[in-house]
């Protein structure tokens, strides 16, 4: 049994996707329906940058995504191997209701390229944060956040569980900056600032996920094919009436990655493949359950590897 899955922001890079369509006339199909559905070329972005602008939340998301279903498309047609359940980091979630059949791509890609929007909005720039911990997790982590944010009387909480003893927090600038120290003090080993555009997953983003129920209300959700493990509760769901209420969560709520790969490793799964450009993924899962066996499918060299290994 094999589960697919679908990384988040930050893997952006200018030219992903391009081997895959310069490849596979079924990418090539996938970014020209995300350029129709967007009103721009988002293909041009993946491909040519600028990388500021490929890096900007409100196109980073859709271009990421779109890349994904890309080499989903190339993979369930050049292998043949179908996924028995799948998982997103973050944004990753989206990609993987659109692989579950809960999204179409254009709705998907219109609904991230607003989501992206809302959340680069909801927070001044520099007035939001996200640093890794290092050596830190647990109920100390979470103590040392709540010190930092009484102390400051801002802000600051956990924000990704991303296993192998790395621990993300968002919030404000000073009470990331805070936390980062009271986090050394109880024993972290390391603290690194994230250049990232806005503190995601934390309460600051309020504002994004309010405006984000908004667009969903009105996107047709699909019967779902498999079930998708969500950020939010780390458990599978395939109930589509509970897709919009699980995302529209998710903005504000801490991404329990962690906790998701040891649920597919516990449900029998033995493979993983992460789908879309990138390994970052892979290495987690590496770490998180080794026994189970990864690979990444980003372009033809990657997806040949993976039909040579797993037919």
């Amino acid at each position: 049994m094999t589960a697919f899955l679908f990384p988040g922001q930050g893997s952006q890079k200018v030219g992903m996707g391009r081997a895959l369509c310069d490849a596979f006339p079924v990418a090539r199909a996938v970014f020209e329906e995300a350029d129709a559905a967007l009103g721009y070329a988002i293909s041009k972005l993946c491909f040519e940058g600028p990388e500021e602008a490929l890096t900007r939340t409100e196109n980073g998301q859709p271009a990421i995504l779109t890349t994904s279903i890309a080499a989903l498309r190339v993979l369930e047609s050049e292998t043949g191997i179908r996924p028995t359940i799948a998982a997103g980091h973050s944004l990753g979630e989206f990609s993987a209701l659109v692989a579950a059949g809960a999204f179409s791509l254009a709705d998907a890609v219109r609904v991230v390229h607003k989501r992206g929007r809302f959340m680069q909005d909801a927070v001044p720039q520099g007035q939001g944060a996200m640093a890794a911990v290092l050596g830190l997790e647990g109920e100390p982590l979470a103590e040392a956040c709540r010190q930092a944010a009484a102390e400051v009387g801002q802000v600051v909480s956990p924000a990704n569980y991303n296993g192998g003893g790395q621990v993300v927090i968002a919030g404000s600038t000073a009470a990331v900056e805070r936390a980062c120290a009271v986090c050394k003090e109880k024993g972290a080993k390391k603290t690194i600032p994230l250049k990232v555009s806005a503190p995601f997953h934390c309460a600051m983003m309020a504002p994004a996920q309010t405006r984000l129920a908004e667009v969903l209300a009105g996107v047709s959700i699909g019967i779902m094919s498999i079930p998708v493990v969500t950020n939010v509760e780390a458990t599978a769901n395939q109930q589509s009436e509970r897709v919009r209420d699980l995302l529209i969560r998710q903005v504000t709520a801490p991404v329990l990655w962690e906790q998701s790969v040891r649920a597919i490793a516990g449900m029998g799964i033995t493979r993983a493949v992460e789908v879309g450009h990138g390994s970052v993924l892979a290495g987690l899962v590496k770490r998180i359950s080794p026994e189970l066996q990864v690979m990444s499918a980003c372009d033809a060299e990657s997806v040949g590897a993976l039909k040579t290994a797993w037919s």
